[in-house]
């Protein structure tokens, strides 16, 4: 039987934020696979506006998985970050001519999963003997240089 351990992970969502699906999933690739820290860090200096929703959703993920759970922030990275898109707003705009033009006013629904990194034990020492195992190794002496082989005359016919 296996002793590994699978990752936990912690999940918060935002539901009906009044923004287009695709322009935040833009600002969602930026950050999936990162860890926390640097997360946070790449949404601080993202200049659109989706990457504050995103940062909301993030800090209510870290903050599940600290109340909940008792994983430290330092531990976590976002496995899954995905936008799905919510219900359309529709409404109508006045055109010229007796005509009108539909405005879709898109919400989309924000979901970011944490999971945990696995703790990595540090790498044991290797038992080796001292005398046996740096046993010097013989020296090679340097391949001879191959000499250029004379070339032959050519016998001219009388």
């Amino acid at each position: 039987m296996s002793t590994v351990e699978t990752p936990r992970e912690v999940r918060a969502q935002a539901k009906y934020v009044r923004m287009s699906p695709r322009k935040a999933r833009l600002v969602a690739q930026h950050i999936r696979g990162r860890s926390v820290p640097e997360a946070r860090a790449v949404l601080a200096f993202t200049a659109r506006e989706a990457a504050d929703e995103l940062e909301k959703v993030l800090q209510s993920a870290v903050s599940n998985a600290e109340a909940n759970h008792g994983i430290p922030e330092d531990r976590l990275y976002i496995a899954h970050a995905y936008v799905d898109g919510g219900p359309v707003m529709k409404r109508w705009r006045a055109r010229a001519r007796g005509r009108v033009a539909r405005i879709r006013k898109r919400t989309c629904h924000i979901t970011v999963r944490l999971a945990e990194r696995p703790v990595q034990a540090p790498p044991a020492p290797l038992q080796t003997e001292p005398a046996a195992a740096e046993a010097p190794k013989p020296k090679r002496k340097p391949a001879a240089k191959k000499k250029a082989a004379p070339a032959k005359k050519k016998e001219a016919k009388a």
